[in-house]
């Protein structure tokens, strides 16, 4: 795609408020309905943020060391594992939000079952890697405490991979069919006893970082398991699931067509969040735990923008499925103008608490001094974070995952690491070099789009 999907949506979107007198019909109905979507995915996003969340912060006041290594070893596991499989599984946001505008109801069971299969198979590579985590971590010269303990973290983790992959998929299942509501009351009963268990793991038992590992890797089998539990009591399979078939072994040519650059894209951008975690450990204990709650920050100001992101593609892909382009175009200028709108809003939201925020995350007055100093400059990125994620959904919804992939490594490897590697380092500016680099890469990814 051109520019015309970001600016000429955001150029579109405020003249027909300023010229016309107000916002059209045929927008306020898609508002609407995007508000009705996006409401839920937001809610079900923060859900499954959530449990990663609560772990940083229940280790975050046990110590320094273990609130570097719990955020090492999240950032390791969301690289080496679930950015592969949550990047696998958004083929499906084009194949069935586009099937399930078509009317082909049946073919949306085919599709999950050869996600299911290929998701499985890619948990084997992931684990490959994620059992040799602290010689990858020594190796990047990382801290040989925080190193050995992360390695404690990620083993304690790992089985429950499976079921990451698979909630994620379960997710894209159902939120391609406009069904939403099941994901958020699944993720609000795992978090409260992801919280129980973290609290008692590690305040009960004083089991520490262990006990936190083991709370995530029995609320990841709980997600997956209390969803599946809730699609089958509910219903929500029958006019889609004709039960397994061979079709399913058929055509996978199709499935990893969209799969590889939509795990691109998911990868090049997940990477490098978390490498700038591996960066700022380099350079100190301090550098590492202000990334670790910037990165949180960052977390949660992305899920805003990406409740309308997720329903825009949803509603782009029902809208081709049902060969109705006009629509489609209307969906991708409101998805666009609505990211942008509520990211600026974010953006003051957070830059005024700047001096408070940090408390949330940890006691540690040195890193609470330089959270308060980086968010100073982190306006522009939450903005033009919300913008090219929104353009990054819809270039998905509409299937053209190439074009997104191409997009997004030119602009964070080609762009942002050979300027903010020299900014973090040889301009001494630590984790601030990172969220300049940050700024110009977003920039970069919503022009593209």
């Amino acid at each position: 795609m051109t520019l015309t999907l970001s600016s000429r949506c955001w150029r579109d979107c405020c003249l027909i408020i300023r010229f016309r007198g107000g916002i059209p019909n045929h927008c306020k109905t898609e508002i609407r309905e995007l508000f009705k979507m996006a409401v839920p995915v937001f809610l079900s996003q923060m859900m499954s943020f959530l449990v990663n969340f609560v772990s940083t912060i229940f280790c975050g006041h046990l110590g320094r060391v273990e609130l570097a290594s719990v955020s090492l070893a999240i950032s390791v596991i969301n690289v080496t594992g679930l950015s592969i499989g949550v990047g696998l599984a958004s083929a499906c946001d084009t194949l069935i939000s586009q099937t399930f505008g078509g009317g082909n109801h049946l073919r949306i069971g085919v599709i999950l079952q050869q996600a299911i299969l290929i998701l499985l198979l890619a948990c084997f590579p992931c684990w490959a890697i994620l059992i040799n985590t602290e010689p990858i971590l020594l190796a990047v010269k990382q801290e040989p405490e925080i190193a050995s303990l992360a390695q404690v973290y990620v083993k304690i983790f790992m089985p429950a991979l499976p079921a990451a992959f698979m909630f994620s998929l379960q997710t894209r299942y159902l939120q391609n069919q406009g069904i939403i509501w099941p994901q958020v009351t699944t993720g609000v009963v795992v978090n409260i006893l992801n919280a129980f268990m973290n609290y008692i793991a590690i305040f009960v038992l004083n089991l520490g970082v262990i006990g936190s590992a083991v709370a995530s890797c029995l609320s990841e089998f709980a997600m997956v398991g209390v969803l599946w539990v809730y699609i089958i009591s509910k219903g929500l399979h029958k006019a889609t699931w004709g039960g397994w078939s061979r079709e399913c072994l058929k055509d996978w040519n199709l499935f990893l067509h969209l799969a590889i650059p939509s795990m691109v894209m998911m990868c090049v951008e997940w990477w490098t969040y978390e490498i700038g975690g591996f960066l700022a450990g380099i350079i100190s204990e301090v550098e590492l735990g202000a990334q670790s709650v910037v990165l949180q920050l960052a977390n949660i100001a992305y899920m805003f923008p990406v409740g309308f992101s997720v329903a825009g593609s949803v509603r782009v892909g029902n809208a081709l499925g049902a060969g109705n382009t006009n629509q489609a175009k209307l969906c991708a200028k409101v998805t666009v103008f609505c990211a942008v709108s509520v990211s600026v809003c974010l953006a003051i939201l957070i830059g005024s608490l700047k001096e408070h925020i940090s408390y949330v995350f940890t006691y540690d007055e040195q890193i609470r001094q330089r959270v308060s100093d980086v968010v100073s400059f982190y306006a522009p990125f939450i903005i033009l974070d919300g913008t090219s994620v929104a353009c990054g959904c819809i270039i998905r919804g509409a299937g053209k995952q190439k074009v997104g992939a191409v997009c997004y490594f030119l602009g964070f490897y080609g762009i942002g690491f050979p300027i903010g590697v020299p900014l973090m380092f040889a301009a001494k500016l630590g984790i601030k070099g990172k969220i300049y680099c940050f700024v110009l890469m977003f920039l970069f990814r919503a022009c593209c789009g």
